[in-house]
């Protein structure tokens, strides 16, 4: 069970305020939640091996080496430069 001091305290730490008219629905809502955990809690789950997936995956990405663009550099290669630097369409406008 949770108490009023409880969520009060909660309640400072996440930094919201909450209106005293609402703190015993609070309580009540917060009090049948941590109840479903309870429930979890008396499931047996020994026999349940952990998931571990994606450990058996090796070598999926290439090596990290730098390569270069044969005969011309990346900016003579793009659509519009100016002045050496890549020019892009505005993402904020005024």
């Amino acid at each position: 069970m949770i108490s009023r001091e409880e969520l009060r305290h909660l309640a400072d730490l996440a930094r919201i305020n909450i209106p005293e008219e609402r703190e015993s629905q609070l309580v009540h809502d917060l009090a049948g939640i941590l109840k479903h955990f309870d429930e979890l809690k008396s499931v047996k789950t020994d026999a349940v091996l952990p998931v571990t997936g994606g450990t058996e995956l090796v070598g999926i990405v290439r090596d990290d080496t730098p390569s270069t663009l044969p005969g011309k550099t990346g900016v003579e290669l793009f659509p519009e430069s100016d002045e050496g630097f890549l020019k892009v369409p505005a993402v904020f406008s005024d």
